[in-house]
């Protein structure tokens, strides 16, 4: 009883630093650069933008130094990515690449936008906007593609054309959306603000 006592407190301190240390996938983190880093390469592998990273470490030019040591800012949690990745893969399912990290984009666009909600999981989420959330195809599991893509669109975060919407013309008769202002076409969809 009294090992099973320990273990139960030695659990709750280690949950406890956890949480109120802010440890995890969202807790920055320091790196040191590496030859061949450059804060693209750096993003990708963090799932950062590189005006985060770039901010943080108060960098004004993109100018890295081996051994420099920078902070990677927090990013979307694990599950933010996993859900994302999970609707890119719906979404843009046999799309080109540079499709599948569009749609993640206008995803973490619509999180920055005063017109959404504030957080992936309730953009995601929203009532009627992504026909995936409502026949179930949000459940599968992503490909490796779409994760990668995913993390693409987090490093890219903040540079793109401000794409809120997207559709396919071929599988939409939706007139209103064809009404917002086209920013790039890819493979089958149309992309708009």
């Amino acid at each position: 009883m009294k090992k099973i006592k320990k273990f139960i407190f030695s659990s709750f301190i280690a949950l406890a630093a956890i949480v109120f240390t802010g440890q995890g996938s969202e807790a920055s983190a320091a790196y040191s650069v590496k030859e061949g880093d450059t804060l693209w390469k750096i993003g990708l592998k963090y799932g950062v933008s590189v005006q985060k990273l770039k901010s943080v470490n108060n960098k004004t030019t993109d100018e890295l130094y081996v051994g420099e040591e920078l902070t990677i800012p927090p990013t979307i949690s694990a599950s933010e990515k996993d859900l994302l990745a999970r609707l890119v893969e719906a979404e843009a399912k046999g799309e080109p690449y540079e499709g599948k990290v569009a749609v993640a984009t206008v995803v973490l666009n619509r999180v920055d936008s005063p017109l959404y909600p504030d957080t992936i999981t309730e953009v995601i989420y929203q009532d009627r906007q992504f026909t995936p959330v409502a026949n179930g195809e949000i459940n599968k599991p992503a490909s490796e593609e779409s994760k990668r893509a995913v993390n693409e669109a987090l490093a890219f975060h903040g540079l793109g054309q401000g794409s809120l919407y997207f559709y396919n013309p071929k599988k939409t008769d939706d007139q209103w959306v064809r009404t917002k202002n086209t920013t790039i076409v890819i493979g089958d969809h149309v992309f708009a603000k």
